[in-house]
């Protein structure tokens, strides 16, 4: 049977991606696509369902729909709930993602304090969960924090939100002294997200509650280092980053009372040689630990450059870094649009009001294809070169 509706499969275009539309259509084709997968989010089918969330969301990470989304704000928050609430593992993670790219369309304010007072009990009950799915409680603690960062005004609900990821994280600890490993296990992928979450909502509390949190997590988060996960260690290893930041911030001369055993621990990880561990991710673990053992060591930060449209921002230190990280996890490739459009992301990164080109500056701005393979062509060549004087198949002895 044909299908007469453009938008009766939303799987193809969630497949397909918002970036056909935005380079070939036009504002209607936008707008009716999606009032199309509004009313499939009703469908009978979970995997329709799923599938028009994701469309949804695919759009709204790419091209701002202030308007549009304001018109509709309740029914999606509606069809966000009732699928959080009535569907299952895929269908919960693509509502929990949804809601978070909803809230960074809506920005801070009345609009977005309501759908986070409408969801966060639901993604609260979802979180702490044990029969639920992994992939569905990450999401949810992750768009749980997304959306409190973005709307809470009240600092109780702040605090409780903390408490809420806190709760779960805090389960990987090291329950035993005379353990020395920290052994991953299936909720292993959760406590990571809420561990990175809680993170980024500390960066947004009151001094004093920063003071507390200090306290408690200084000198239990290192346990979390000698995690069998090379991604626990990893998200650890930037919290601690972060938290000697916000701690030297408060005081310039903070003390940390465990700094030699600490950096013994960081070292280790920044040299890591172990045999048993793979090549992949002692290179991954071994860059991101050589930086964080500098902030500790040295309160030194590697700046990087994110270049978007005309401009660029410098991510210069660890609470930048994480929240940029955090936001595009949740926007993907859609980041850098908002960078430039979004004015509430734009605030949080202190980029002023969004840049106003005409066409014609964007037409003259772009260079053409032909002119960009040769350049990539140029750098590869240059790159390879480069690499070829210092490669040393000596160096990866001891690697296997």
């Amino acid at each position: 049977m044909s299908h007469c509706s453009g938008y009766s499969d939303p799987s193809s275009f969630a497949e397909d991606g918002p970036e056909v539309l935005n380079e070939e259509g036009t504002q209607e084709d936008l707008e009716y696509k999606l009032k199309g997968f509004i009313d499939l989010t009703l469908d009978k089918s979970a995997k329709t369902r799923q599938a028009a969330l994701e469309g949804i969301k695919n759009v709204l990470a790419s091209k701002m729909l202030y308007e549009f989304i304001l018109e509709r704000r309740m029914t999606l928050t509606d069809s966000i709930e009732r699928c959080l609430k009535k569907g299952k593992g895929d269908e919960q993670r693509a509502a929990a993602a949804l809601a978070s790219v909803l809230c960074i369309q809506l920005g801070p304010g009345i609009e977005s304090e309501e759908v986070l007072k409408t969801l966060g009990p639901i993604l609260k009950k979802i979180i702490c969960d044990g029969t639920a799915s992994i992939q569905a409680r990450q999401t949810c603690a992750t768009c749980f924090a997304v959306c409190c960062f973005i709307a809470t005004d009240d600092i109780t609900e702040l605090y409780s939100t903390l408490q809420c990821l806190e709760n779960i994280f805090t389960k990987s600890y090291l329950k035993e002294k005379d353990t020395n490993v920290v052994c991953s296990t299936p909720t292993t992928a959760l406590h990571i997200s809420s561990l990175l979450v809680w993170t980024l909502l500390l960066t947004i509390c009151p001094i004093n509650e920063v003071k507390k949190k200090l306290e408690v997590h200084f000198h239990k988060l290192p346990s979390l280092l000698s995690s069998d996960d090379v991604n626990m260690r990893i998200a650890a290893g930037e919290s601690l980053a972060l938290l000697f930041e916000l701690a030297r911030g408060i005081e310039s001369d903070f003390f940390y009372e465990d700094m030699e055993s600490l950096t013994q621990m960081l070292r280790a990880l920044a040299t890591d040689g172990n045999k048993h561990r793979a090549k992949v991710d002692k290179r991954k673990q071994r860059s991101v630990f050589r930086d964080i053992l500098r902030a500790v060591e040295e309160r030194d930060f590697p700046t990087e450059t994110v270049k978007f449209g005309p401009e660029r921002m410098y991510i210069d230190c660890w609470v930048k870094k994480h929240t940029y990280d955090t936001f595009k996890e949740v926007l993907g490739s859609g980041m850098q649009y908002h960078l430039q459009s979004n004015e509430f992301l734009r605030n949080v990164f202190e980029l002023g009001p969004p840049v106003m080109l005409d066409a014609a500056t964007l037409k003259t701005m772009k260079i053409s294809r032909f002119e960009r393979h040769l350049y990539n062509s140029a750098a590869f060549k240059a790159r390879t070169k480069a690499r070829s004087k210092c490669r040393d198949k000596r160096a990866d002895v001891g690697e296997f």
